[in-house]
């Protein structure tokens, strides 16, 4: 029993953390669309804010113990690639 709550709290943790880099994703894709350019500071102070934000909840999570500490580095890693990929066709519109 207690095996099966840990796993769902596990599981629960690596969903709010996943679902907050998509979070970030989208602020930043609707910024882009609407808002500033990559190369504005404005822009740059979200991206910063919003990735360090994350970094902490990752950062608590495996402390926690809830995460791994490498899934916790995949989440950031595909969140800065995605990102990055964004960040390109805005430069080439």
């Amino acid at each position: 029993m207690a095996s099966e709550i840990i796993v769902d709290h596990q599981e629960k943790a690596y969903a709010i953390l996943q679902a907050d880099a998509e979070k970030i994703l989208k602020l930043i894709k609707v910024q882009m669309d609407n808002l500033t350019m990559p190369q504005c500071p404005l822009y740059e102070e979200v991206l910063d804010t919003q990735m360090f934000g994350l970094s902490r909840e990752i950062d608590f999570a495996v402390r926690l113990g809830l995460i791994d500490v490498k899934d916790g580095k995949a989440i950031l890693d595909k969140l800065e690639r995605e990102l990055s990929v964004l960040h390109d066709a805005s430069i080439r519109k």
